[in-house]
This record gives C-alpha cells, structure tokens and sequence, in this order.
C-alpha cells in the first residue's frame, strides 16, 4: 500500500470531462483501489473544487464534491508541521503558495507519490514526500 496525494487538476479530471486526462485519473483510481493505495489530498483541494460551483450558486454540486471527496480520500489540514514545510519551501520563487500548501500538506503526511499536472512542480525534491510526477508518468 502506498500513500499517494492528489494535487487538485486531478479531482478536476475525474469530475469533469477533460478527454484523455479524465481517462488517465479514472485508470489511476482504478489501480490504486486495486492496490489498497490510500489516496491523501488537501483540504485546500476542496476550496479550490467548490469555487465554481459557489459560483454558480450550485449547493448540490459543492455539496457531492465535498461528499465524494471525504468518502475516497483523506483530507490534509494545513497544521503547524506543514507550516514549518511550507515556509521553507516559501523560498523558492517558481513555487506559487496555493502549490505549496498542497506540497507542505503532503510532506507533513509523509506520502509516497505526489501526483500533478502542474509543471512547476514537477521533479521537485521535498522533504516527506519521495517522488513528484506527472498523472501520465504515475509509476502504478
């Protein structure tokens, strides 16, 4: 079993109709279920979900994301551990914070695999989290 987070294009792929990257998350589920992979993502993946639907003035859809997301992953709070990542990570300029958050919440759970699609996170080295790859480079 491997513990594997979750950066939040992937919730988007999975909920949305995004072509192949859709069909690319919904095989990564399907392996990590198969595995017994726990899946770990961030509370500030369900903000970042709710947005539009909050926008549209949609409850019902705010309401099954943040249903679903509970019931299949476990959210990461931002606690004073992941403070401590994030401010070293703070630093390094070509990291946006919204990312870091996801990355200090991640290390501060010591996760196995990290998976994004966002290129600037892509092959960084943190403490706490041993790879960081893109969705269609997953090693499952």
């Amino acid at each position: 079993m491997s513990r594997i987070f979750w950066d939040t294009n992937l919730f988007i792929y999975l909920f949305e109709a995004y072509g192949e990257l859709s069909k690319r998350t919904v095989e990564l589920r399907s392996r990590m279920l198969a595995r017994g992979d726990q899946l770990l993502t961030s509370a500030l993946t369900v903000g970042e979900l709710l947005v539009k639907p909050m926008e549209k003035g949609d409850t019902a859809l705010c309401r099954k994301y943040e249903q679903v997301i509970t019931a299949t992953a476990l959210v990461l709070s931002f606690d004073v551990k992941a403070a401590r990542t994030y401010a070293s990570l703070r630093c390094d300029r070509s990291l946006r914070a919204p990312d870091i958050v996801q990355l200090a919440c991640a290390a501060s759970a010591g996760v196995d695999l990290f998976i994004t699609n966002d290129s600037r996170l892509q092959e960084k080295q943190v403490d706490g989290i041993q790879f960081i790859v893109a969705l269609d480079r997953a090693p499952i």
